[in-house]
């Protein structure tokens, strides 16, 4: 999964946040509180995403709503799962990315495999 561009993630990140269906010129007039940008520029990025996959869309008579199609989060994680892909040693690479987490994102590091190994009969 490639990163998302500057104006895709300004876009994703309302869709995140507000965490329900909205529209395109919901998103214009929510970014131009702080900077101009064209609707047609978020219409465009925002069919790209849509066709990418990362958003849902439904028609509301003449105009579509969209949605994010997965979390904040989920994103993240196929973004990690990548970066495991560019490397043959992806248990060097786990350690690298532990050694830089804190105490807390440690502690929730353990909660999760422990969850994992619970709901996978380990």
């Amino acid at each position: 999964m490639r990163r998302l561009g500057e104006l895709e993630a300004e876009i994703m990140d309302r869709f995140w946040r507000w965490n329900r269906p909205a529209t395109v010129r919901e998103v214009v007039d929510d970014i131009q509180r702080d900077r101009n940008v064209a609707y047609t520029t978020v219409t465009t990025v925002t069919t790209i995403l849509f066709h990418k996959g990362h958003l849902t869309r439904t028609r509301d008579g003449r105009i579509w709503s969209y949605q994010a199609a997965a979390t904040r989060e989920a994103y993240a994680a196929a973004l990690m799962e990548d970066g495991l892909e560019a490397t043959d040693d992806r248990k060097g690479a786990l350690v690298h990315f532990v050694e830089n987490l804190d105490e807390e994102e440690i502690a929730a590091l353990r909660t999760a495999l422990r969850n994992v190994g619970r709901r996978d009969g380990a």
